[in-house]
């Protein structure tokens, strides 16, 4: 596919991830169809005007829900491409996991990937899904060197890391849906773990919890000895916009700069920010995560036993061979956290 406008449609546009794509596509002169679940609440979607109106390319947002099954007939019309990075992200505060995570992702990539089928034009899509369509646990690294997109996550279920397992489940239900049809193809972005600034101070992520976590010193007597994949949100939008419009890409890829663990972090962010803000300077045992863990959040002593210590390798040649040149892990949580002062959610503190 050519780099010429295009016509796309992107779900879920006041996100995270989303916020990005929308940017480089507006950048580059393309017309989004953006949909939201509500258009007219400025705290949500003003970013996303400011964007257009500074950026030769044109914005049309639209309402729409992932369980309203028609909802995305209207902004699919005439578009080319489909980025669909809408998706469920509640880690706790549910009692049914099936109804707060699972169904909603597995539905809303059935509904979105339906409309996708009934609109002629679109040619593309891509899906955001995740590393944790890839692996559930770090004991899934047993016999391997390093995970790739050929792996698949089989150790998740609906009672254990049901977040991981409504990303598989939407991935491979996106799969089907494309296997049964000739007329568009499907290009899925995997990213681990991701921080980066956001493009709103509205934005929730998981990552900026640790963050927060650390700069106030909630975590400054230890932290577990957890390993995972680490990406930058603008790597991320760069890879979507790579698979959707490189003609050849196909397939998964996998997004992740480097693996490092919380300790890891925590002395990233020392050497970018000075040891007067209490970052972390210890691993906590794991027999005593394994104890106190589950009172500290919403954490299994099943997960702390199948990740803690455990490391986890990624290979992501298939993702540079798409053309992703990837920022450091330093300078990925150096804009992140120095957005974390400026929107002052951590009092910025000096010798």
């Amino acid at each position: 596919m050519s780099q010429s406008p295009r016509t796309v449609m992107v779900t879920g546009a006041s996100g995270y991830i989303a916020g990005w794509i929308v940017k480089y596509l507006l950048e580059a002169g393309h017309t989004v169809h953006g949909t939201v679940r509500d258009p007219d609440k400025a705290s949500s979607v003003a970013h996303l005007h400011r964007m257009a109106e500074a950026s030769p390319g044109t914005l049309k947002l639209f309402k729409a829900d992932l369980l309203d099954a028609d909802s995305f007939d209207a902004p699919m019309q005439g578009c080319d491409v489909l980025m669909h990075t809408a998706s469920p992200f509640v880690l706790d505060g549910f009692t049914d996991a099936n109804e707060a995570l699972v169904r909603p992702a597995v539905e809303g990539t059935r509904n979105v990937l339906n409309a996708a089928n009934r609109c002629e034009t679109l040619k593309r899509v891509v899906l955001t899904s995740s590393v944790a369509s890839v692996y559930g646990d770090g004991t899934d690294m047993k016999g391997k060197s390093a995970f790739t997109e050929a792996d698949w996550n089989t150790s998740s279920s609906v009672n254990h890391n049901p977040y991981q397992y409504s990303k598989v489940a939407a991935e491979r239900e996106a799969w089907k849906i494309h296997d049964a049809q000739s007329r568009w193809d499907l290009v899925t972005i995997n990213p681990g773990m991701v921080y980066g600034p956001s493009l709103t101070n509205a934005s929730s992520s998981a990552s900026i919890g640790t963050l927060l976590d650390m700069g106030r010193g909630k975590l400054k007597t230890g932290v577990p000895d957890l390993v995972y994949g680490v990406v930058d949100v603008r790597d991320v939008a760069e890879a979507h916009l790579l698979g959707a419009f490189t003609a050849e890409a196909s397939g998964r890829y996998l997004l992740v700069s480097e693996s490092v663990s919380m300790l890891g972090i925590a002395r990233l962010l020392r050497q970018q920010f000075g040891s007067h803000y209490p970052f972390p300077k210890m691993k906590v045992p794991k027999p005593l995560v394994w104890l106190f863990g589950p009172m500290m959040g919403p954490v299994t002593r099943k997960f702390i036993s199948r990740n803690i210590g455990y490391p986890v390798r990624f290979d992501n040649s298939r993702s540079k061979a798409l053309g992703i040149q990837y920022r450091s892990v330093s300078e990925t949580l150096k804009d992140h956290f120095e957005q974390v002062l400026e929107d002052g959610l951590v009092r910025r503190r000096t010798a």
